[in-house]
């Protein structure tokens, strides 16, 4: 089921995977071929957890959309049974929370 966020170029955000069955009991993929996570189209990156079954989703420095695909492999034995998903994540930019006012040094008048 595809998965949309919105965040600001200054945030990431973790997608964990929780595979379930057709009637959403827990199920597992197969741990001898891990979860691939990938970036279809956009610029923000991607960076899997050591056991791949979660990730950092980072957005760009520009406004837009990513496009993640995440791969799994649905068959516990030696068969391949690709299960896919994706995440789109929409990246706005941050909006100023202060006016950052700075003085100078004094001057006589």
């Amino acid at each position: 089921m595809p998965v949309e966020i919105t965040l600001t170029n200054e945030q990431k955000i973790v997608a964990t995977l929780n595979p379930k069955t057709d009637t959403g009991k827990p199920a597992k993929v197969d741990p001898n071929n891990p979860p691939v996570w990938s970036v279809v189209s956009g610029n923000g990156t991607v960076v899997p957890a050591a056991d791949f079954m979660s990730a950092e989703l980072v957005t760009p420095d520009d406004a837009g959309d990513t496009i993640y695909l995440v791969d799994a492999d649905a068959d516990l034995g030696e068969g391949k049974e690709s299960l896919q998903d994706t995440i789109t994540l929409h990246t706005t930019g941050a909006n100023a929370k202060n006016l950052g006012i700075t003085l100078g040094s004094p001057i006589p008048k």
